[in-house]
């Protein structure tokens, strides 16, 4: 495995792996409803993109595929940690 800083090419595909681990992985414990507003799958990107930046965004990679992402604001608040459903 492969840690390495956030880039913005990498967004779109962050996005992805976060609407997927939510709505697969915290389907057991929240309802449809809940998830959709949590991971409404229309994320925006140029937002995103901009806390990405701002933050301390790191990546994991796995044979080439993102399988992990988190960031932490310059306060040490942690924002967003994600793991891709499969792993």
């Amino acid at each position: 495995m492969r840690i390495r800083r956030y880039e913005p090419s990498d967004c779109k595909d962050l996005a992805e792996l976060f609407y997927n681990t939510v709505h697969s992985i915290n389907a057991k414990d929240y309802t449809e409803e809940q998830l959709n507003v949590w991971a409404t799958g229309s994320v925006d990107l140029e937002k995103w993109n901009k806390s990405l930046l701002e933050n301390f965004t790191v990546i994991a990679i796995e044979n080439n595929i993102i399988v992990g992402f988190g960031d932490i604001d310059k306060s040490g608040y942690l924002d967003r940690l994600y793991v891709h459903k499969d792993y």
